[in-house]
């Protein structure tokens, strides 16, 4: 293909993950987003592969190749739940790539133009950069997300100093760097520096923190394929770069926003981070009353309005198939039931909308926290499925409590509040819920599908 026809074929492929963006930015066009980024990238590859620069066209077939078989045979095998992780997982691929072609750039940076091989230098060594911190935090935040690193944050001496330092030395090295007119002691030391203040960077960080983590890193893998595209000389991935960079920076805003907190103050250290508050907050402030299943279908049945207010528990459990059946049931008898979504409900945003989704729950009775908290009132019944953190109402009234301030679904001003859970542990973010210990609340143990599988039979008597 010539350069013209390149050209042009990138600008259909960027104006269509544009759209794509757009699209899935509401779960009624969510679906017609995915189609629009998918015809994007077809077309955005078909012109890279068949250009007039391109070269080694079998060696890219072949990777193409072995990448499609591998995540075709992923993407099958994994459930809903892990979601969260692949896509960390998915971030740190993006950040190896970076680095992989920024040591690549620099062994051909004899072939670039001589007016432009400082800046080059420049692009390769924060490529390099960018792409080694979203390789290890990535690394990290998968092993967090699926239990394998624990959920607690790091706590190094002079942890924020160690950070201070890494920036620090590794400007000193882009400046030896450039000044060297390319150095590979500098390249490589920075590097490695670059690799371990990723790992420390999101080790860090507390496990109640990464919803905001996963979309931070979306952003950093952005900034790393953008930097990737500078390298490469490549406009479209510039664009795609910086589209998907600033996007998981809106995001990662908004989640920061939704708990109330910096995204200062989420790299500097998770919810909980203060061993001692955390501990004290994980103390039992009273007594529970518990229901069976039976007894929660009585009060469904009796109530002319339900609230759901799904959590990471429900996911597991994959409960999101019978309650999608149960609210079917309810509405059918006239029973009014919506659900509330926390912004940070489960571990990846949008997590429960995606779910509830996959079990034909109506998108017109999925409600954000801002569109529902003021009905809580005048609820009857509010199901609080693997929820924990994001009902908490010690986010209000302890302002001592890790998790001060952050905005919650205020389901305690319902008349009657269930909380379906294993057992009385805490959440993620460590810290006991007054809520359960609520004179209109009662606990409903077990499994969550078990659970509520229990009580939808007890509603189709």
């Amino acid at each position: 293909m010539s350069l013209g026809l390149v050209t042009a074929a990138y600008i259909v492929a960027a104006i269509l993950f544009i759209f794509a963006l757009a699209g899935l930015s509401k779960q009624e066009t969510a679906k017609q987003g995915c189609y629009f980024g998918m015809v994007g990238m077809a077309i955005a590859l078909f012109a890279t592969i068949f250009s007039e620069q391109s070269s080694g066209f079998f060696w890219v077939v072949l990777a193409m190749a072995a990448g499609a078989a591998i995540g075709i045979y992923e993407a099958k095998k994994v459930e809903m739940t892990e979601m969260p992780e692949l896509i960390a997982l998915l971030h740190s691929f993006v950040g190896l790539a970076a680095v992989l072609v920024g040591f690549n750039s620099f062994i051909e940076a004899g072939n670039v133009d001589p007016e432009m091989h400082t800046i080059h230098l420049v692009e390769v060594f924060l490529g390099v950069f960018i792409g080694a911190v979203t390789f290890t935090g990535s690394i990290v935040a998968f092993g967090k997300l699926n239990g394998k690193i624990s959920s607690a944050p790091l706590q190094l001496p002079h942890k924020h100093k160690l950070n201070l330092a890494s920036i620090v030395v590794s400007f000193l090295l882009l400046l030896l760097f450039v000044g060297a007119d390319g150095s590979w002691f500098a390249l490589i030391v920075m590097t490695l520096i670059a690799l371990a203040f990723g790992w420390h960077l999101v080790a860090s960080i507390g496990g109640a923190d990464m919803p905001v983590v996963v979309s931070m890193l979306n952003s950093y893998s952005g900034w790393a394929a953008a930097a990737a595209g500078f390298m490469l000389g490549n406009d479209l991935l510039i664009v795609t770069g910086a589209l998907v960079g600033s996007s998981g920076a809106i995001l990662s805003y908004i989640m920061c926003k939704a708990m109330n907190r910096s995204f200062i103050s989420v790299i500097a250290g998770g919810f909980g981070t203060d061993g001692t508050s955390a501990a004290a907050g994980s103390e039992e402030v009273g007594e529970y009353r518990e229901a069976k299943p039976a007894e929660v279908a009585e009060m469904l049945k009796n109530a002319s309005s339900v609230i759901i207010t799904p959590g990471y528990g429900m996911a597991v459990a994959q409960a999101q198939y019978p309650v999608a059946e149960i609210t079917e049931l309810l509405r059918k008898n006239g029973t009014e039931v919506r659900f509330g979504i926390h912004p940070v409900a489960g571990r990846l945003p949008g997590h429960m909308n995606v779910l509830l989704a996959e079990a034909k729950v109506p998108y017109d009775i999925v409600l954000e926290m801002d569109e529902i908290n003021d009905d809580f009132p005048d609820t009857d019944v509010v199901l609080v499925i693997g929820a924990n953190d994001t009902v908490n109402p010690a986010a209000q009234t302890d302002p001592n409590s890790p998790i001060a301030g952050m905005p919650v679904l205020e389901v305690w001003k319902a008349k009657e509040v269930v909380v379906f859970k294993r057992s009385m542990n805490t959440g993620y973010a460590g810290v006991q819920n007054p809520l359960f210990f609520n004179e209109n609340s009662v606990m409903c143990f077990g499994d969550a599908k078990k659970t509520v599988d229990d009580i939808l039979a007890e509603l189709k008597k």
